[in-house]
This record gives structure tokens, sequence and C-alpha cells, in this order.
């Protein structure tokens, strides 16, 4: 996405947010870009309180004197936004990057409407193998993990994600995190129930959440509305 792109699906996300919410806030730069235009109107930025499922996001909105609150404080928010590598027509999203989908799943869980922000080249007919299904897996569940999917679906290919120097990629809890690549794209059902697994926290996929997207381009900014809602 660009940046101007980028700002456009910021600058739409705004108009969703009224005094006095409580606003979710997942990581990315159209994130940040949201936080910079919500700065600018103190009147309303001084009213809403900010949950935050990334460090990253937390420390601007603490740059910007906006009041960032515990998570396990509340148990729902007004609204939900964050960014996605890829979502499509259903609003079903890969959100594989950053490796911290369990918290913004837990943010997105708690929201009365949960809105991704995407430019129109993330948007497809349905999703496609081009990202990984990440799982945030117990340590000592690792092994057991890989184990017991590369078994559920042969072909698979299975890969810790590791630092630059090798060692492995930590969660905020301390968890590691296991790649899925499949040949071919089993059933999305079949994969959400991967978190039933023990050992696995949480997974990349999310599916049947999202009840709005603001898909954003050069010329036009669309909202499209989950079927389910």
């Amino acid at each position: 996405m660009t940046k101007d792109v980028r700002k456009i699906a910021a600058q739409a996300a705004c108009e969703w947010i009224q005094k006095g919410m409580t606003v979710g806030l997942g990581a990315g730069t159209t994130i940040a870009y949201l936080v910079e235009f919500l700065a600018v109107d103190r009147e309303l930025a001084e009213s809403l309180v900010f949950l935050s499922a990334s460090a990253g996001t937390t420390r601007l909105l603490i740059d910007n004197a906006l009041r960032v609150d515990d998570t396990a404080h509340h148990d729902q928010v007004d609204v939900y936004f964050d960014g996605c590598d890829q979502l499509d027509q259903r609003l079903y999203a890969w959100k594989s990057g950053g490796g911290i989908h369990t918290d913004e799943k837990i943010l997105a869980s708690m929201a009365t409407d949960f809105i991704l922000l995407a430019d129109d080249s993330k948007l497809v007919d349905v999703l496609t193998l081009h990202f990984p299904l990440v799982l945030e897996v117990l340590p000592a569940a690792q092994q057991k993990v890989k184990s017991t999917i590369g078994k559920m679906f042969p072909g698979v290919e299975l890969t810790f994600r590791l630092t630059a120097e090798g060692a492995p990629v930590l969660t905020a809890r301390n968890n590691v995190l296991l790649e899925a690549r499949f040949p071919v794209l089993p059933g999305l059902d079949e994969l959400d129930r991967l978190k039933m697994l023990p050992g696995v926290v949480d997974h990349s996929l999310f599916y049947k959440m999202a009840s709005k997207a603001i898909v954003a381009s050069y010329g036009d900014v669309k909202v499209l509305q989950a079927s389910r809602f």
C-alpha cells in the first residue's frame, strides 16, 4: 500500500469514531496514520480511551498524549481497527506478518465493530496461499503441534520463525511462532479449528470476525459489510 492510500484509509476510519468511545487499535502504518489524524482533534481525542494490541502503537498513542488503558481491565470496545496482509470478499483475512495476532484477536473479539483497513490491492475474491498460517505455540508443545499438523496436512511446509541470528522469534508471552505453508489451501473451517490443538494459543487466520472493511484506492473508498452482520 502506498503512503497516500494508507492515509486515505486512515482518514476514512475517523468517520467511525465518536466522542466517548473506547477504541481498539492493532499495528502498522495505516494505524499509525489513524492515531496521527485523531491526535489533531484534541476535543475528540481527549474523550477517547484506547486499547492497543501492539507495543509500537501504544508508544505512538502515549507520544501523542492519548489515553491508553490496559486491555485486561475491559471486556468490550466500541470499535477495533486493524490492517491485514490480505482479505477476501467475505472479510476473512490473513494477518501473518507481525506475530501479534493473539493480542489482535482479543481486541477484535471484544469489539462491537471490527473494521479492517486495506488498500484495494489486498482485496481478493477468496484468500490465497501467498501468506502462511502462523500459529502461536507454547514452547513445550512445539514439536507435538508441528508433528500433528504435518500428519493432518500431507505436504505442508512447517517452519518456526527465526531471527536473523537463528534464534526463535518469541511473542510477548515467550511463545514460539510456527509458520504453515500449504500446497493447496485447506478449508478455512478446518484451519480455524487448529487453534483447538493443545499448546496452540491462536493463529493468524481471522475467520468470521470482521464486521466491516474500509478499502481505499486513489480514486475511491469503499466500505464493505460482512454478510453475516
